[in-house]
């Protein structure tokens, strides 16, 4: 059993910063990308950052230069630290992260996702 607990979520005025953070915990054998998703109502969920387990990154244009994702391995845990919020960021924030566990002897690679945390950006 798996999960991804994030935290960090919460209420902003345009311009300010939040730091959101998803750790990851269970069987787990090894993690490989790890990434932050975001669903605004009305909208389609889109992907916002993602990092390798190698730490190579790529980000959504639209928060290019504002976001940062990063990850400490040892604590399987990944970062999203967002500044110049906009309130065309307000979304539910979803962690999500491609992890391999061990059922017996066999290696299982599954995606798993976070239960999402509100970010509310506001004018």
């Amino acid at each position: 059993q798996v999960q991804l607990v994030e935290s960090g979520g919460g209420l902003v005025q345009a311009g300010g910063s939040l730091r959101l953070s998803c750790a990851a915990s269970g069987s787990i054998f090894s993690i490989n990308a790890m990434g932050w998703y975001r669903q605004a109502p009305g909208k389609q969920r889109e992907l916002v950052a993602a990092i390798t387990s190698g730490g190579s990154t790529n980000y959504a244009d639209s928060v290019k230069g504002r976001f940062t994702i990063s990850r400490d391995n040892p604590k399987n845990t990944v970062y999203l630290q967002m500044n110049s919020l906009r309130p065309e960021d307000t979304a539910v924030y979803y962690c999500n992260a491609n992890i391999w566990t061990m059922v017996k002897v066999t290696p299982i690679e599954n995606d798993y996702w976070g239960q999402g945390t509100q970010v509310t950006v506001s004018s």
